[in-house]
């Protein structure tokens, strides 16, 4: 076996060990096939009020724009779906939300596998990413050969659905690299567009963001605007409608991580019981949430305009 070998099939298990659902390995490179993609979405104005999409146009097509002589591209999959969920007389918010905000849990994880690459293999240089830098994670996980890009554009896996997150390692190795998935795997089912109450899902495997439910309650800044009054569906932070009704989720399994259990008395919380919900209480109980990213502030304005007539 080569070294190279040797080190990939390492990297692999030390990732299952760490609770990782898949690890794949693919050649870091410039993604010729999705720079024109990437054009073409922000051209029509898709990525909505997210200027940022709009910043670091090369170092999204580039990994070694990212870490000098980058070699491989290691794309990881870490399951967040729930064995419960929100009673049904409630305000919504996304299942990745119930417990503690997975950037710190997942990146120190993907820190842990950097030492581990370290302590075994020597010095490699590298930087671990979690949904926070710009790096285009479902085109390497593609290319890592972990699954395929649904309609809604999320990834999916055939043993395991789409309720997981993505996460990257960057690094100076070259390494065995995976076949990339080629194959669609959603046929003709248009489930997730059918069900989006915003028209959100394009026909052309294409999300249009500034009109996503997710879009208008976490990154819209300004107030929602009333053309969605009858469409947000009492979601008020994120929304998982086209991964709900996806026939691949059948196959999604519990998580097994206990810091993303729900926080205490979330899923039993009614309708009332948020509108009720103080600034004490909301700092409280989403103290270590990724929902505080959307501040007490934000999320009464999102509950005031989910009731209002």
């Amino acid at each position: 076996m080569s070294k190279k070998e040797q080190y990939s099939n390492f990297i692999k298990a030390q990732a299952k060990k760490l609770g990782f659902l898949e690890c794949g390995i693919a050649k870091a490179e410039f993604l010729e096939k999705e720079a024109p993609r990437l054009e073409a979405w922000l051209k029509n104005d898709f990525h909505g009020e997210m200027k940022y999409m709009e910043n670091h146009f090369d170092k999204r097509l580039d990994p070694t724009l990212l870490v000098e002589g980058a070699k491989s591209v290691i794309s990881l999959t870490y399951n967040y779906f729930p064995e419960e969920v929100q009673s049904k007389d409630s305000y919504k918010i996304s299942k990745y939300a119930y417990g503690q905000d997975y950037h710190h849990i997942i990146k120190n994880k993907l820190k842990a596998l950097l030492q581990l690459i370290h302590d075994e293999i020597g010095e490699v240089s590298g930087r671990c990413f979690v949904d926070s830098a710009p790096v285009l994670e479902r085109a390497w996980a593609e290319k890592a050969g972990l699954g395929w890009n649904g309609k809604h554009s999320l990834l999916i896996q055939k043993q395991q659905g789409s309720f997981f997150f993505l996460a990257e390692l960057i690094i100076d190795l070259e390494l065995v690299y995976d076949h990339p998935f080629t194959t669609d795997h959603c046929g003709s089912c248009t489930r997730c567009i059918d069900a989006c109450p915003t028209e959100a899902i394009l026909p052309n495997n294409t999300v249009d963001g500034s009109k996503c439910i997710s879009y208008l309650t976490i990154e819209l800044k300004d107030a929602i605007p009333t053309a969605f009054k009858e469409k947000t569906e009492n979601w008020m932070f994120g929304c998982d409608i086209c991964q709900d009704v996806c026939p691949w989720n059948r196959f999604s399994k519990p998580h097994t991580e206990p810091l993303f259990s729900p926080q205490e008395n979330l899923l039993e919380m009614t309708k009332r019981d948020w509108q009720e919900l103080t600034q004490e209480t909301f700092s409280k109980v989403f103290k270590k949430s990724a929902v505080k990213r959307t501040k007490f502030s934000g999320l009464q304005c999102t509950i005031s305009f989910l009731e209002s007539d």
